[in-house]
Parts: structure tokens; C-alpha cells; sequence
């Protein structure tokens, strides 16, 4: 398969670029690719000639986007918008990554892929939702992957974050426990994704993130466990770190779409974390 990453310097384009090895995988990103450019980005995959495109690129920084929020629309909405209109004129196979804050996060269940989304309550979520819309309507044969909690070979993470902070000068973190999701690992993402687009003519909006779920002060206790490293850490609330963009409270997604189609389920998140501390930091 011949597949063509944007925002490929980014952790899921790298993790792709890596794990996909029996593919042609071609990472693009700015300056070469702008996806704000039709033409510009048309004349990249009328050079490619790719069979699929996986669309990672997006603006992510979720306080950055309250503040800059035309920014924010430009490369998360009309971005998609460009490059889902450029894969249909082709007929070229869109895979769209997403996020879970296209919900609101006060349901008291996991969000299915049959759920409601409208955007939520931040900025960023609201451009990841005219981004997925603009998939939806510009681009038929797409597949729209959701993820959450995401850490991935040489981050940012929280996964980074933590052992980054954990460097013997502060005797105790502080670390949220009033927001539940799951725990994901962007080899699982890449693996799972590469199964989905193995299936013709498959399509639709699925959540590819791990089994089982976390606070992030459980994520933290299990990220120093398997690392070996001893660190105090104790739960605070929301409300104690104020933020620009609103948390979502509840950030877990269901994986309805896999067990309907019989696709296996993804890794439990323990696994997927353990499985890449050993690759990442050689435990």
C-alpha cells in the first residue's frame, strides 16, 4: 500500500512511518505540504500518487487554541476540508485522525462512535469537529479514527512529561484525578488502523484507543511503576490547575465499531504502556 502522511514529523505520522514497513509510507509536513493550500497540496499528491492518505496533521495545542482561535479553525476545519476534497477528486482513501474532545465530556458512560459529538466545550474540539464534518462531507470513502490520551515515541507526552519531571528535584508531583479516560499508545493506534485499512471499501467513524481506563494520577502511578523510578505522587482536582480550554471530565471512548465489525479489540492499556517503556526507555 502505498500511503502518504500529513503532519508526518508528528508522534502517530512517526509511529506509522516506522510500524508500516511493508508498506510505501511518505511523510509530508510543512514547508512541502500545507494543507491549507488546495493546490498546493492536490500538486503533493498528484507527485505521490498515493493510494491512501493518512491525515495526522492538525494544530493540538489545546490552550493555544482558545486564544488563536481562527488559527485553529484554519488547519483543523478547513485544512481537513482541503485535503478530504483532494482525496475524493482523486480517488484517493482518507484516513482522518480525531480526538475525544468532539464531546463535552460530562456523560457518565464512554462515548461511542454513535454518540453525539458536537464539538464540546473547547476550541480545539470544536475545529476537530467541522474537521471531521468536512471529511464527512467532502470525502465518502474515509475512515475517521478518534484517539485520546495519546504517547508515542519521543513525545510530547504525558508519558514524557512525567518521567521528564520525576528527576529527583521535586519530592512530590501533584497529579489530576478527577478526569477519567484511556491510556493510549500510539503503536496500538498505528497497529489497529493498519487492520482497518487491510478491509476494502471499509469506512465510518471508529475510536482506536486502548481497554480500560485510568485517572491521570493512576496513569502517573503506573508510569514510575514500570519504569522503576521512585516518585511520590498525589491526586488533586481539576479546579486546583485552571486552564485556558476547559477538561473534558470524562474522556473515555468506547470501541463499539470494532466489536461490531469483529475486529479484535485493542491492547488493555497496561500492556500497551509496559510494552512501550521497554521500547522507548530500554526498561
Amino acid at each position: 500500500m502505498k500511503v502518504l502522511l500529513t503532519g508526518g514529523r508528528g508522534m502517530l505520522g512517526r509511529t506509522i512511518k516506522a510500524l508500516w514497513r511493508d508498506d510505501e509510507v511518505i511523510p509530508t509536513d510543512l514547508p512541502e505540504a500545507d494543507i491549507t493550500d488546495p493546490a498546493g497540496f492536490g500538486a503533493v499528491l498528484d507527485r505521490y500518487r498515493p493510494e491512501v492518505v493518512v491525515h495526522c496533521a492538525a494544530m493540538t495545542q489545546v490552550d493555544r487554541c482558545e486564544s488563536e482561535r481562527e488559527l485553529a479553525f484554519r488547519l483543523n476545519g478547513f485544512g481537513s476540508a482541503c485535503v478530504a476534497a483532494a482525496c475524493r477528486s482523486r480517488g484517493i482513501r482518507l484516513a482522518a485522525i480525531s480526538t475525544d474532545y468532539v464531546f463535552d465530556g460530562a456523560s457518565e458512560r464512554s462515548w461511542s462512535e454513535f454518540d453525539q459529538a458536537s464539538g464540546g466545550r473547547t476550541v480545539y474540539g470544536q475545529s476537530k469537529f467541522a474537521g471531521e464534518e468536512a471529511v464527512r462531507r467532502h470525502c465518502p470513502d474515509h475512515l475517521i479514527v478518534r484517539v485520546s490520551w495519546l504517547y508515542g515515541f519521543g513525545g510530547p507526552s504525558f508519558v514524557h512529561t512525567m518521567l521528564r519531571l520525576a528527576d529527583g528535584s521535586r519530592p512530590r508531583l501533584r497529579v489530576v484525578n478527577d478526569q477519567h479516560g484511556n491510556p493510549t499508545s500510539a503503536l496500538a493506534v498505528a497497529r489497529k488502523l493498519r487492520e482497518l485499512l487491510a478491509v476494502p471499501g471499509l469506512v465510518g467513524t471508529w475510536h482506536l484507543t486502548c481497554e480500560g481506563e485510568a485517572t491521570w494520577y493512576e496513569f502517573a502511578l503506573e508510569i514510575f511503576r514500570l519504569a522503576g523510578v521512585k516518585q511520590d505522587v498525589s491526586p488533586c482536582l481539576t479546579a486546583e490547575y485552571p486552564a485556558p480550554a476547559p477538561r473534558p471530565a470524562n474522556s473515555r471512548l468506547d470501541k463499539m465499531m470494532l466489536r461490531l465489525a469483529g475486529f479484535s479489540p485493542m491492547p488493555d492499556w497496561h500492556e500497551a504502556l509496559a510494552e512501550f517503556i521497554r521500547l522507548e526507555f530500554r526498561h
